[in-house]
């Protein structure tokens, strides 16, 4: 049983190890050997009654090839009625300023929220909508004619991009670094800040507004930094389940001044008023866990604002060429 993974079993005969990942009725494993996995597989269909599903396919409801998630992004698009709609490149326009549109006429909520469910659960593989979802996710309580309008642009970019997914790459040695990003009173209803994140190694992302609004471009990023520093470190703690052992980690912060305050604790006046728990940035820096870098990418940056094509497709290029660093290995990559 994995230390940290209490659903994660290894099991290590010789030169070959075995995984297996239960979440409640559903299990998945695979091993480095045929033999061992046949014989896993032939022991619980003796002590259990099961059915082996054969090469995985689906697992919680989403499809995966060995060689794209579609099938999950066609049926919503047919359960939606979107399948006639004229494709479009990107899921929202960059000029569009979606807001409470008070003046609007009422729509169904239930179905307004159904639509925005179902992207949701799709953003687990695609993080090119994760923002724009999430921000037309911030009207649900009560839709107006605008609101699904803009959900429906997402499902014709999804049709325009059905093909889209990520891609685990295999077979290179493994290295772990994160990227932060924010945008520093972002919401145009509260001003609270959007920041985005992404570890890159099998790559885990994420895009969300902050608690609390900051005061400055700094305190954003330096929240958005801590939050980054915080998964690194959970995905670090998790990878030892599978004896991958990581030094100290990079953290590339798109900001020198919230580097600063993280390296220098003597500016007080920059920082007294920012919450305690987000020192737990500084507190790892100074303990070695992570090392500050300046620098950022186009792919976190997307994750709290609209893509542009152009910009997008660049990403999507670089991630699959292979072209942001070679040692960025096992690297997740967005399909195109």
């Amino acid at each position: 049983m994995g230390p940290v993974d209490k659903t994660l079993f290894l099991l290590n005969r010789g030169d070959d190890t075995l995984i297996v990942q239960i979440y409640v009725d559903d299990i998945i494993f695979g091993g480095s050997s045929h033999a061992l996995v046949s014989s896993f597989a032939e022991q619980m269909s003796r002590e259990f009654e099961m059915s082996l599903m054969g090469e995985l396919q689906f697992f919680l409801g989403l499809q995966i090839k060995q060689g794209l998630e579609a099938k999950y992004t066609r049926d919503i698009l047919k359960k939606f009625n979107i399948g006639d709609s004229k494709p479009m490149t990107t899921p929202m326009s960059t000029n569009m300023a979606l807001d409470a549109d008070e003046d609007g006429e009422a729509v169904d909520q239930k179905e307004f929220r159904g639509m925005i469910g179902s992207l949701l659960y799709l953003t687990v593989t695609r993080p090119d909508i994760q923002f724009v979802v999430c921000l037309c996710a911030h009207y649900q309580a009560s839709p107006r004619t605008s609101h699904p309008q803009a959900v429906k642009r997402i499902f014709r970019y999804l049709k325009f991009t059905s093909e889209l997914g990520l891609w685990y790459f295999s077979g290179f040695s493994l290295s772990l670094r994160g990227f932060s990003d924010a945008d520093h009173a972002g919401c145009q209803i509260d001003r609270k800040s959007t920041f985005g994140t992404c570890q890159l190694l099998g790559t885990s992302l994420s895009s969300r507004k902050q608690a609390s609004i900051s005061l400055s471009t700094i305190e954003a990023e330096y929240i958005a930094a801590a939050s980054c520093c915080s998964q690194l470190l959970w995905m670090k703690a998790t990878l030892s389940d599978f004896g991958l052992r990581f030094g100290k980690i990079s953290l590339l912060v798109d900001s020198t001044s919230a580097i600063s305050v993280a390296k220098n604790p003597v500016l007080h006046s920059k920082t007294k008023h920012i919450d305690v728990r987000f020192h737990f940035l500084r507190n790892n820096y100074e303990k070695g866990d992570i090392d500050l870098i300046e620098g950022g990418h186009r792919l976190d940056r997307y994750l709290y604002q609209a893509p542009r094509v152009t910009g997008w497709r660049c990403v999507d290029n670089a991630l699959i060429k292979g072209e942001i660093e070679s040692q960025w290995t096992g690297l997740i990559a967005l399909l195109i």
